[in-house]
Formats: C-alpha cells, structure tokens, sequence
C-alpha cells in the first residue's frame, strides 16, 4: 500500500495521474490499510493484484492506471526491501538489548573465578566475567554485519520494471525518498541481478548471530551438567524426562543450538537457488522469500529467548 501511494505520488507529478485522481487514489489505498476485512483471494494471485483488483472496481480505469510504468518485479522487490529493513530494525534492537544483558552480567561477575580452557582441558584461571564479554563482543561485530546488510537492503528498486526500466520520464529518486530509502539502486539489470544476493547476505549475518548463540547454548548447556556446575538453568527453561522424574534437561539452549543449523541451512538453500541464474529476473527467485523469512523469525526468536 505504501509503495503504491508513493508510485502514484511520482505519477501524478509526471502527469500521468491528475491531483484529483490522485487524491481518490489515495483515499482508497488507505481505506484498505483500514479495512481489517480485506482479503487476498485465491484468484487475485497475490497482495499486488487484490489492490489493483479492489482499486478498479472502487475507481474503475483509474484504479487500473496506477500500474503504468511499475512491474510485478518492481512491487514484489521493493515489498520485501521495506519488510526486511523493518525486521532488521527489529533484530538490532533485540540485539543491543542481548549486548546489554551480558555486559551486565560481564561486569557483575568480573571477578567470579571460573576455569579457562584450551582443548577442552581445564589450564588457567579465568572468570565468568571474561566469559561472558567475549560473547558481548562477538555480538557486536555481528551488529557491524547487521548494518551492512542494512546498508546493502536500504537501496530503492522501483523502476527497474522487469529489469530494463520504463521508456516513461519516471522519478525514482522522489519514489526513494517518499519510501524512506537511503538511495536508488541505479542500474536496472543489477536490481533483478541483487534479487536473492542481498538476502543472502542478510542470512550470513543472521548465521554468525546464530552460531554465537549456537556456542553461548552449548556452553551453558556442558557447564549446568552435574560434573561441572558453574552455572545453572531456570527451572522454566528446562524440560522432564517421561521416565526419569529427576532430570532437568536443557531444551530450550538445544533448540536454539539446533536453530543456528537451521538458520546456516537457509542461507546454503538460498545461495543454491541463486548461483548460476542468468542475469536478470527468474521464476526461481520466488523461492528466496521462504528462507529469509524463516531465518529472520528464527534468529529474533533466538536472541530474544537467550535474552531472558
């Protein structure tokens, strides 16, 4: 809806849509936003065709007008830029908040004596402390990461249509800044050829948080066990045994150990579609959308249950 109303914005300033039409367009692209009735039939293929379907029968060929100059490619491109920087946002913040949690405790157990080791064998005195910020610190260069896989999304594709751009005087730059973008991503062929590259680069960002909690679980998970005992786990965090009454056992750390392979198998699967694609748009992008979403959901999840 919003790409929609700034498209429609950059129309009317080319001439294409008078001030009138514009406005009648833009009252019934909010109507929609509140309606929480709309709904996306079988038959409307997906979100893009159920506006236009919705618009056309409210305007009649005006609602059908506000596709000039705009691809299928062009919406569904520039949808998933404006979800991605949304859930971005959420995992940097989620993330901080992580960073704080163990630069807290860092700092509360700086001088609580724990074991250091090498090789799985126990050789120099330590501390919880010095444990604990090492994760802090990892994390924060994934924050770096996060960033220029932020940096990278945060580039406008509007335009490109189907990849060879619009014989139109079309504006991208106005269309950039109404949608909040950094910058317009320029040359047309490339926004088809980042399709795909640019989530993959978000999933190896994602991985490298994973893999961090990956090693924070697997760690707590050995120095809980009886044998070792210098931490141990909320009671509410562990699960029974259906024959041992007296086991506690670590789940939720195995699952988010186990996620962190799910979230790297994601980013395997997608960069496998990818490799070898000739340039332009190919029907097996469709398939990209699935495992970023899904790494995306995992890792906010994640870092949000280690947060507690």
């Amino acid at each position: 809806i919003m790409e929609t109303i700034a498209h429609a914005s950059m129309l009317k300033k080319i001439g294409i849509l008078k001030e009138d039409e514009f406005v009648k367009v833009k009252k019934e692209l909010k109507n929609i936003l509140d309606d929480k009735n709309f709904d996306i039939k079988q038959s409307d293929e997906d979100v893009h065709t159920a506006v236009e379907n919705y618009l056309t029968k409210k305007l009649g060929n005006l609602g059908k007008k506000i596709h000039t100059a705009r691809s299928r490619n062009d919406q569904s491109n520039v949808d998933m830029r404006l979800y991605t920087k949304e859930k971005l946002f959420e995992i940097i913040d989620s993330l901080l908040k992580l960073a704080k949690t163990l630069l807290d405790f860092s700092q509360k157990n700086k001088n609580m004596p724990m074991p250091g080791y090498t090789h799985t064998q126990k050789v120099m005195p330590s501390s919880v402390g010095l444990f604990a910020g090492a994760f802090l610190e990892s994390l924060l260069d994934d924050l770096i990461l996060l960033k220029t896989a932020y940096k990278l999304n945060n580039q406008c594709p509007l335009g490109s249509a189907a990849g060879y751009g619009v014989s139109l005087p079309i504006d991208r730059q106005l269309v950039s800044d109404l949608l909040g973008f950094e910058k317009v991503q320029n040359n047309v062929i490339y926004v088809q050829n980042s399709r795909g590259k640019v989530e993959s680069i978000i999933l190896s960002a994602l991985t490298q948080i994973m893999l961090d909690l990956g090693k924070l679980a697997n760690d707590l998970i050995l120095f809980s066990t009886v044998e070792f005992g210098y931490f141990s786990i909320p009671k509410e965090f562990c699960s029974g045994s259906s024959i041992m009454p007296q086991k506690l056992n670590p789940c939720v750390l195995e699952l988010v150990r186990a996620k962190a392979s799910v979230v790297e198998s994601y980013m395997f699967q997608l960069n496998s579609i990818i490799k070898n694609l000739f340039s332009g748009y190919n029907r097996d992008l469709q398939l990209t959308k699935e495992p970023l979403m899904k790494g995306i959901d995992i890792t906010l999840d994640s870092i949000n249950i280690i947060n507690l």
